[in-house]
């Protein structure tokens, strides 16, 4: 149990998982503005925003497996066409 505890403080409790990449591109305002129109329409579902140089991303979902992210993004697919799953960190779930 001790290693696993010294595993998950390295990590930041954050372990191997998928996420759903709703949108990339250079332009801060309109990843906002997407992210704002996700959270309206999915709110149980959580929103992450992130810069990789030149592109903000926003991404969304904490799924432990790629089925769980799969059925998830077919919901997502008809309001953002162009999302797709990604392997990410995920955050572990709140009880």
């Amino acid at each position: 149990m001790e290693k696993k505890a010294s595993y998950n403080r390295l990590n930041n409790g954050e372990y191997d998982g998928y996420r759903i990449k709703i949108h990339f591109g250079v332009d801060r305002v309109k990843a906002r503005e997407i992210r704002s129109k996700f959270q309206v329409k999915f709110a149980d579902i959580n929103t992450y925003e992130d810069y990789d140089q030149p592109n903000f991303i926003i991404v969304v979902g904490d799924f432990r497996t790629k089925i769980e992210a799969y059925e998830a993004w077919k919901k997502i697919l008809s309001e953002f066409p162009n999302s797709f799953i990604i392997k990410s960190k995920i955050k572990p779930m709140k009880v």
